[in-house]
């Protein structure tokens, strides 16, 4: 049975893409009588096979040496490529995170969008996507890890866009796919490279190439810069970071699962192949720049917006920025801790703000008010959420900040002032927009806001519980440290930040008047309220490079390509015209024109031998 379970390990993710075959029937109306429910219904069950099949596997796995799965794919002309799987303790548990996360969002989206004509095609992209990510997870192989990477580029776009009717939603699908693409070709070129340098891409193979490969620092810093700028993309970091914020137009549920665990996505390739980042110090300098410049500016622009889902979306980049200083700086603990509880943590809120812009029909947070006393569930949900995610003690957050803290504190003492930083204007952040939505006077939008129904309101009390319980469950696998081992020094830095964030926050935000406020500096406001006006430098460099470059191609093409083309063509026709006319019908003619044709032919002949 134990044999078993680990040799079927591997298809645990076609669970999720099983769901999404068989919700094609209903997607395509090909059945109509029962609507689109039941392709609901059998991704929902699908999931839940998935979820139990991984958590007996992960029993079986925990403490565990990894259990490897070879299974070749193509073998020609002397080309032998294999897909390889690694079920390991830490590749289960995040295959089983994405599993329980894409459950939860499933059983949202069933009350979310219970109305929505294209339920079945919902579904269907949520099992395609869960399947594909579910992969990712226990992929052993960079080149297997790619595609599936891919996969969920795709997956994005098709979610984003799935409202396609409406012109925004449209230019977010697509501004979503080009971002991502612009790393992922950067990111194929590496994988390219690697290849043909190090003979192999399995990871295993990988690590031990990189502990007796000889390349030049040039080599190892074009290939570590080239496997970054895809997880670049992926993870929403600057300058590759505006995507994630215009896809906030799709449906709130796929706004649940791209904040928790797609942008992850990429952040775990990472993980993955951080030995070879660690050849260059270019390549790790580099991650550590992108990470501090993201994780700062995403978070001091999240506090300027006032759409309820763009400004928890900011904090997404952000957060994912300190993952990339954590590996950067080689602490690879931290930046395992800060995704798993960024993750849950996110999911929640985002199930809480999408409660409130389904009852209200609204995303101004400044159109909010006095929610705390009609949704009550919602709230709690909110406020569970805005402590796991900053450095409350014993939630979350509070153990990834703390390992983070013990690991960069010597070498990289300046990173512990940036985490400090980005927790404490987070918890501003989120105090800011729990005070405008949830407390105050009720306004027009929200006198008649009502608690939201059993199905949506079920999935969100479970993830609420579910938060808080895993410190516990955390505390019983021996993953966190004895209280112990917490310096007063750790502990002290953490809280403080924390409590400095929301006692500012409260300060500001927790009163009766609604007017908003404004800097003293309107500039600042300006700047952080339009992203640093990165959009603009964009269209006003890259953008307008591209359509100045399309017109002259477009100009080649039709006066160059097409001319010369039109010209061959008009001057057979004028020829063809003339010898119509020029015939004279005599024979002797005719003779005449051959024979003086073939003496001139032949003197030029005559003539070019002569000469050389």
């Amino acid at each position: 049975m134990e044999q078993m379970l680990l040799d079927t390990g591997w298809l645990i993710p076609g669970y999720g893409l099983l769901g999404a075959i068989l919700s094609i029937p209903w997607m395509t109306r090909l059945v109509r009588r029962t609507g689109p429910r039941p392709a609901a219904y059998l991704n929902i069950l699908m999931t839940t096979i998935a979820f139990i099949h991984g958590t007996a596997l992960f029993r079986l796995v925990w403490n565990q040496t990894p259990y490897h799965i070879v299974l070749n794919w193509l073998t020609v002309a002397g080309l032998e490529l294999n897909l390889t799987f690694e079920l390991s303790a830490v590749n289960v548990g995040a295959m089983e995170a994405v599993t329980v996360l894409s459950l939860i969002a499933q059983v949202f989206a069933l009350g979310y969008m219970e109305k929505d004509w294209a339920l079945a095609r919902f579904f269907a992209l949520v099992g395609f996507f869960e399947g594909a990510m579910s992969m990712v997870a226990i992929s052993n192989s960079l080149l297997v890890s790619y595609g599936l990477l891919e996969l969920l580029t795709l997956c994005t776009y098709l979610l984003v866009g799935f409202w396609y009717a409406q012109p925004l939603v449209v230019k977010a699908a697509r501004d979503a796919f080009l971002t991502k693409r612009a790393g992922d070709i950067v990111l194929f070129a590496g994988v390219i490279a690697l290849s043909s340098i190090a003979g192999s891409l399995d990871f295993d193979d990988l690590y031990k190439w990189c502990d007796t490969t000889d390349i030049s620092p040039t080599t190892a810093t074009l290939i570590g810069l080239a496997l970054i700028a895809g997880p670049i993309g992926k993870c929403a970091q600057f300058p590759l970071h505006l995507w994630l914020d215009e896809a906030m137009e799709g449906p709130n549920p796929a706004s649940i699962l791209r904040n928790s665990v797609v942008v992850t996505g990429g952040a775990y390739i990472l993980i993955k192949v951080h030995p070879i980042l660690y050849l260059s110090p270019v390549v790790t300098t580099t991650l550590m720049v992108i990470g501090t410049v993201t994780a700062i500016g995403a978070t001091l622009v999240s506090i300027a917006q006032i759409d309820i889902k763009r400004t928890i979306s900011y904090s997404t980049s952000a957060y994912l920025g300190l993952v990339f200083i954590a590996i950067g700086a080689k602490w690879i603990s931290f930046a395992l801790f800060l995704l798993f509880a960024h993750a849950i943590a996110k999911a929640l809120i985002f199930m809480s703000v999408g409660c409130v812009i389904l009852t209200t029909n609204n995303q101004d947070v400044n159109e909010f008010g006095g929610l705390a006393k009609s949704m009550p569930a919602t709230t709690i949900a909110f406020i569970v959420g805005t402590l796991a995610m900053t450095g409350v003690f014993p939630l979350g957050a509070f153990w990834a900040f703390q390992d983070g803290f013990k690991g960069l504190w010597l070498e990289y003492p300046w990173a512990i002032g940036v985490i400090l930083l980005v927790n404490g204007l987070t918890a501003f952040n989120l105090t800011r927009v729990f005070g405008l939505v949830f407390l105050g006077k009720t306004q027009p939008k929200t006198r008649r806001a009502p608690e939201v129904p059993w199905p949506l309101a079920l999935p969100m009390v479970f993830l609420t519980v579910f938060t808080l319980l895993i410190p516990t469950v955390m505390w019983q696998l021996s993953l966190l440290p004895d209280l112990d081992d917490i310096s007063l020094l750790e502990y002290s830095s953490i809280s403080l930040s924390t409590v400095l964030g929301f006692v500012v926050g409260g300060l500001l935000y927790f009163r009766s008047d609604r007017t908003p406020i404004k800097l003293s500096l309107p500039w600042i406001q300006e700047l952080l309220t339009y992203d640093f006006y990165v959009e603009k430098i964009y269209d006003n460099t890259i953008v307008w490079l591209v359509v100045k470059l399309s017109k002259v191609t477009a100009w080649i093409d039709r006066y160059v390509v097409d001319g010369f083309v039109n010209l061959v063509g008009f001057a057979t026709i004028f020829s063809s015209e003339g010898l119509k006319y020029g015939t004279s019908g005599q024979m002797q003619t005719y003779a005449l024109t051959i024979t003086v044709s073939a003496g001139v032919l032949g003197l030029m002949i005559a003539w070019l031998f002569w000469k050389f």
